[in-house]
């Protein structure tokens, strides 16, 4: 049994964030808060409502402190993104939303700057993806702000740093196609060196490092108790890797889904890379390389289906599949394995709200097993997130690949994953009921008509 038996974690997903309590001894997660992570639109440029944010979390904490005494905290937020801060601890300028077209405007020097593929593992990726690119238009857009900048903090950490104090970087974040992490020497890129931000780079420490303890004013506004340790915090997609790379044996594959759908291959088939297919190199808590590949698949469902899609029938999907009704990529062309490609309904778009939803998962599920073949994945598929509950999607991928698919009852994601790095080093989680799907060969000629209209 860990010494750390139950965890508050902060999770802040680039759509929505969450304050949950996890239960060590039963990977138990307890939502204490929601809420949707807007965007302002004013000010400077598009830009994340840090303050409310803020105010969601310590209202979050205070609402879990009424309930329970958490034993740490620890935070897991979405990739592509930093924080800058003034001398003073505050933002330098504010939070820019990766989505954001103003990197592109000094794109053409960016490029003659960032480090290769080679060295990073980081593709080139459109607005501000890469965060380099962010920091680099900040400079350049914002020369007298930025000169201000005392300390460049990834996201996880700067909430660790609002709650703690500690300022502190770690590899999952900067190995998130950030250009700003070498994923083969461990260290920081040649870039970083070269735009002199190495000074501006905050200690390095590891995802389970134990920063220090809850400020005085925020345990007071809280109620939680004054010695609360705060740990470092991960990148949201490898938390949901850490659970699996504690319990399972290579090689597997996890697919961490979300407003991303996020695909890692631990000690799969040594593959070439291609940048201009979004694959990448991610780091783990251990501060390895893990072969990756990506594409916007959650905000694709929500663009096509919405908030209330039609389960399907029986019938709904036998259409889909004996017509065949097929959705060509991309939904998303700024990300994924065919960007630049416009999307298309084959040979019509359907005609009734459940043939819409088996279409719909069918062709993100047929992305999700190029992402796969990419990135020479081997083993079970193991599905993290929302995308686990759809049916459809899994039966088409477990297809679509010829490899067995596994959907995790709990004790797995994102939460859970980041509240096992407050567990300690000799903490082996048990693992959780599963379900486990496998190909279905009547489902074969629908996979194969996808590809051909592709090809």
């Amino acid at each position: 049994m860990p010494k750390v038996r139950t965890v508050a974690v902060i999770d802040v997903g680039k759509s929505n964030a969450k304050v949950a309590l996890v239960d060590l001894s039963t990977l138990e997660e307890t939502v204490v808060a929601r809420t949707a992570n807007s965007v302002v639109n004013s000010d400077l440029y598009p830009h994340f409502d840090i303050d409310r944010l803020w105010t969601f979390m310590v209202d979050g904490l205070a609402e879990l402190g009424r309930r329970a005494t958490p034993d740490a905290i620890v935070v897991t937020a979405h990739g592509g993104s930093g924080v800058l801060l003034s001398a003073d601890g505050n933002l330098a300028l504010p939070m820019l939303d990766y989505e954001h077209s103003g990197p592109e405007t000094t794109a053409a020097d960016y490029e003659l700057l960032r480090p290769s593929f080679e060295e990073t593992g980081s593709p080139r990726l459109p607005g501000g993806l890469n965060l380099g690119a962010q920091l680099f238009w900040q400079s350049q857009a914002f020369p007298q702000a930025f000169q201000r900048v005392e300390t460049i903090l990834m996201y996880p950490q700067y909430w660790a740093f609002r709650l703690c104090g500690v300022a502190a970087d770690e590899a999952t974040s900067l190995g998130a196609h950030t250009d700003l992490w070498d994923p083969h020497k461990r260290d920081f890129s040649s870039m970083v060196d070269r735009l002199g931000w190495r000074q501006k780079m905050a200690p390095m420490c590891k995802a389970s490092d134990r920063l220090g303890r809850l400020l005085p004013e925020i345990a007071e506004k809280t109620g939680l108790a004054a010695d609360t340790p705060v740990y470092c915090g991960i990148h949201d997609s490898n938390a949901s890797l850490y659970p699996h790379l504690l319990a399972r044996k290579a090689p597997f594959t996890v697919v961490s889904t979300g407003t991303w759908v996020i695909v890692m291959s631990v000690g799969g088939e040594r593959q070439v890379l291609d940048p201009k297919r979004d694959t990448l190199i991610n780091v783990n808590a251990f501060c390895d390389p893990v072969p990756s590949s990506r594409f916007m698949g959650g905000r694709e469902f929500s663009l096509l289906i919405g908030d209330h899609g039609a389960e399907p029938s029986k019938a709904e999907i036998e259409t889909v599949l004996k017509t065949p009704v097929l959705l060509t990529p991309s939904v998303d062309q700024g990300s994924g394995p065919f960007q630049h490609r416009a999307s298309e309904w084959l040979p019509a778009e359907p005609s009734s709200p459940g043939e819409r939803f088996a279409a719909v998962s069918f062709y993100l599920a047929m992305m999700t097993a190029t992402c796969l073949d990419l990135i020479g994945s081997q083993g079970d598929t193991i599905v993290e997130g929302p995308f686990g509950q759809n049916a459809c999607f899994i039966r088409m991928l477990a297809t679509a690949s010829g490899r067995r698919v596994v959907v995790s009852k709990g004790s797995t994601g994102t939460s859970i994953g980041a509240a096992l790095l407050c567990a300690g080093a000799d903490f082996k989680p048990e693992g959780g009921p599963e379900t486990a799907v496998v190909p279905e060969p009547e489902w074969l000629t629908y996979a194969a008509r996808w590809r051909q209209a592709l090809a």
